[in-house]
């Protein structure tokens, strides 16, 4: 088996953009055959698998990012944590709490995730399902079945991680965020955000 020869550069060049180990950048490389972009995507791919892992560390770094939506009457804060400050600095640690924020200046959801989401919004919620489903007559089974559909769709549409990402359909916030560490080999947490808009009374602090 021959073992192409990958340039110091490019491996820094790659450790830089991905923040990925330099062995790691440099096994991408050599996977790739020295294609920077294939070499992203295999870092990215490989990582995604031991993302989950790293999903139990402690995240003591990271930053306050702010967003102001194109004529100033919108705008975000947003507080994303890492474990380390080398990664906090990174491009792709800064790019996604941009995109993090973009979303929920976009779509205003009520909490990061199902926990955050307060019991008597869930009960007001659940509530009307459960009169819905009972004015269709359906058995009691069959309309468990029925509100718990709704309810599902209810935290996809309003739990900041179940979103679906305004950038890419086919993607969930969640799945964004598990590609992130994967590539940056940190865990990374949302602890956090408020949504500021012009004529709003009550801003959205994710912390229903």
């Amino acid at each position: 088996m021959i073992i192409m020869s990958i340039d110091a550069k490019l491996v820094k060049k790659l450790r830089d953009k991905t923040s990925a180990g330099m062995m790691d950048c440099k096994k991408a490389l050599v996977e790739s055959e020295g294609d920077f972009e294939k070499a992203i995507d295999h870092l990215r791919k490989s990582g995604i698998a031991k993302a989950e892992k790293k999903g139990i560390r402690e995240t003591k770094d990271g930053l306050v990012h702010s967003y102001i939506h194109a004529g100033g009457q919108l705008g975000v804060l947003l507080e994303i944590n890492c474990e380390t400050d080398f990664v906090a600095k990174t491009e792709g640690f800064s790019d996604l709490a941009h995109n993090l924020s973009m979303q929920i200046a976009a779509t205003n959801p009520l909490a990061i995730d199902r926990e955050g989401v307060s019991e008597s919004i869930l009960k007001r919620e659940k509530d009307i399902y459960i009169e819905q489903a009972k004015s269709s007559g359906k058995p009691d089974d069959i309309i468990e079945k029925m509100v718990n559909g709704r309810l599902n769709k209810f935290y996809q549409e309003n739990c900041l991680m179940e979103q679906v990402f305004i950038k890419d359909p086919d993607k969930r916030v969640q799945d964004l965020v598990t590609e992130s560490i994967a590539m940056l080999g940190e865990n990374i947490s949302i602890s956090r955000y408020i949504r500021f808009a012009i004529g709003e009374m009550n801003s959205n602090n994710g912390q229903l």
